[in-house]
Parts: structure tokens; sequence; C-alpha cells
């Protein structure tokens, strides 16, 4: 089901965010913007928690999630093990959130968070849009 194959590429690429942050000599380098990016890979990571949680968890899921989107981007020096914690449970929220859909639900007209279309179209924008590149990262 597409539902499966939607909970497998999440995972993986989740898991390749969790594997990127633990390259990071420095923990502090995590919450370093280098000359030229906008964020920092902390704050990237907070922000992909809070889009994954948001569009899955609670839409989908209908989990208790209350975003607060000002701190995906203010917050800084949140330990590492924390980071990995959250992205461990947000694979857990999306598991569990994907799992309810049906084959009918992927053709329901939704439109919510700027995107307008069916379930399937909107998941699929999710997942697409890849996980934050990493790979830049300081030592």
């Amino acid at each position: 089901m597409l539902n499966e194959t939607l909970i497998t590429l999440f995972e993986r690429d989740l898991n390749r965010v969790i594997t990127e942050l633990k390259h990071y000599k420095s923990e502090a380098n995590i919450w370093r913007i280098a000359p030229g990016i906008a964020n920092s890979a902390g704050n990237l990571v907070l922000h992909l928690i809070g889009n994954l949680n948001t569009y899955i968890g609670k839409e989908i899921g209908k989990t208790d999630f209350v975003r607060n989107r000002e701190l995906e981007f203010s917050q800084k020096d949140i330990q590492r093990a924390e980071l990995v914690f959250q992205l461990e449970h947000t694979i857990i929220i999306i598991k569990n959130s994907l799992s309810l859909l049906t084959e009918e639900d992927f053709k329901k007209e939704l439109s919510a968070g700027g995107i307008a279309g069916n379930n399937c179209h909107r998941i699929f924008y999710g997942a697409f849009s890849g996980p934050p590149q990493l790979s830049s990262r300081p030592n």
C-alpha cells in the first residue's frame, strides 16, 4: 500500500538526518551558521520536526501537537541527543499516523498548510521536498 511506501521513505530520510547529526564532531557546530547559509543544521532539524508533527502527526494522526514555529528558528544549543530523540519520536508519529490511512483516504481532496490537492499529493510533497542537507557541516 501507498502508506507503507511513504513510511519507508520518511523513516529512511529521517534516519539519514540522524546519521548526519551524529557525524558532527562538535555539538556546537550543529548550531553554527556558516557564511552564506541562512540557518543552522539544528534549526533546520527543529523546523523539519515541527513540519512533520504538524502536517502528518496533527493533521492526519490527530495528535495534540502544538507547533511553535518561531522557536524552531530561535532555539539554540539543544543537545544532539535531544534532537535525535525528537527525530526518533517523529518517526513513530509518522508511522502511527500514516498507518491510519486507507487507499480511499489518499484520494480525498484537502487543502491545508498551503498545499492544495489530495492527501497523496500533500504527503508526497512533504516526502520528496527532501530532508535538510546537513552534509556541508563543519567538523
